[in-house]
Formats: C-alpha cells, structure tokens, sequence
C-alpha cells in the first residue's frame, strides 16, 4: 500500500449567506460633525436591520396578532374557522423547515468529527514524511473490518471529495482544503442552530395567535348566545 486513502467529509449543500453592503461617503457643508454622526449611526441602524432580515434567508417571520378584532376584520377572515385553518398551516409549514433543518444540522454534526479526524491524521503524516520510518497503521474495509498496513513515508494522500470521487493532493494542499471545509462546517453549523432558534420563535407565535384567535371566537359565541337568551326571554 503505497500510500494512506483517508476520508473527508462533503460539505456541499450547507447553506452559506454572504452579505456585500456598499460604502457610502457623506460629505457636509453646514451640519457640522453632529449632524454627520447622526447620519452615519442612521446607515449603521439601515444595516443592521437589513443584515437581520437577510439571515434567515428565506424564513418567513410570523406577525404576531395584537389586535384580534381588528385583525378579524380584514379580508379573508371571514370565520375563526378559516383562520384557524389558515395558521395551522402555516405552522406545518414551519414543521417542515425545522424537520430540513434538523437534517442538515444532524449531517454537519457527523462531518465535523469526521473532518477533525482526518486532519488530525493528516499533522501525524506530516511529522512522519521527512522520515525513513514507515507508518503502522489501520484502515477500513468495510463496516467494523479493519486491515493492517504499512504506510511508506509519502507527501501525498487521496482524499475522498464525494459522489465517489477521489483525488490525489499533496499533504500541504490537503491540510489547507480539510481546513476551510472545517471553517465552513462549523460556520453553517452556527448558522443553523440560529435558524432553529428563529422557527422556534415563529411556533410560539403561531401558538399564541390561535389560541387568541380561537379565545376571541369562545368570546363571540357567548355574547351571541348571551343576547338570543335575552331576546328570547
């Protein structure tokens, strides 16, 4: 066996958002040095406030329902029925984001440990390829096989890249390539665990805007009932 197959973990399909914000100059004649700091905190503030709404891409945001009545008054609501229906789907639209999600977060969490491991492999070779001493080593079969070998001293490895697909790269470049893709794992990882937090945040206030909905309809009803009793008497 002339050199070591190790095996990287495939990054692709995580998300990733990049946001490029242009510069902008403000130059004043007669506001003077308070009114151009008040300007540029206004940009920062603009910003700020659209970085927040491009993070989670694609994500709608859940308006929360303060005024019911008002809120029943507009078109569509004819019913609480229909309304009801109306944010239970929506609901099931944010349970079905959160299960793509968790799917994902559960794939990067098995890549990362993956992509550690081979770089840790990978600093061993490092130290060992200026050397005459061949390597001992271990690699896998198959499931739970194991099979001895020796490894030469060597400055190249084969790195599996995915789609069954194999390359040959020196053990600099390899080391390089495991690095950013470690970076970009834990980096969507981040981002995913945000996003998770976010839709958790939307199923509290579709929660709470059916129960307000569906209070305001036990309320309705009673006050109708209220006044048959009293017309009827």
């Amino acid at each position: 066996m002339s050199r070591m197959q190790l095996q990287s973990a495939d990054v692709r399909g995580s998300r990733g958002l990049f946001l490029s914000l242009d510069a902008r100059n403000v130059f004043l004649k007669k506001e003077g040095a308070a009114s151009f700091f008040k300007m540029a905190a206004t940009i920062d503030n603009s910003n700020a406030a659209q970085a927040n709404r491009k993070k989670h891409l694609g994500i709608p945001e859940a308006a929360f329902v303060e005024d019911v009545d008002t809120f029943m008054k507009q078109p569509g609501n004819e019913t609480a029925d229909a309304v009801l229906r109306k944010l239970d789907e929506q609901y099931q639209k944010y349970k079905y984001m959160e299960l793509n999600l968790s799917q994902k977060k559960l794939r990067l969490k098995n890549q990362i440990p993956q992509i550690t491991q081979t770089l840790e492999i990978l600093r061993h070779m490092q130290k060992k390829k200026d050397t005459t001493e061949p390597m001992e080593t271990h690699f896998l079969l198959a499931d739970n096989v194991y099979c001895h070998a020796t490894v030469p001293p060597t400055d190249k490895v084969c790195l599996w890249l995915g789609a069954n697909v194999m390359l040959e790269y020196d053990i600099d470049e390899a080391q390089a390539l495991l690095e950013k893709n470690l970076s970009t794992a834990s980096r969507n990882l981040e981002t995913l665990m945000e996003d998770l937090d976010f839709l958790r945040d939307q199923f509290t206030t579709i929660e709470v805007n059916m129960a307000r909905v569906y209070n305001w309809d036990v309320k309705r009803r009673s006050k109708e009932n209220l006044l048959k009793s009293t017309e009827m008497s």
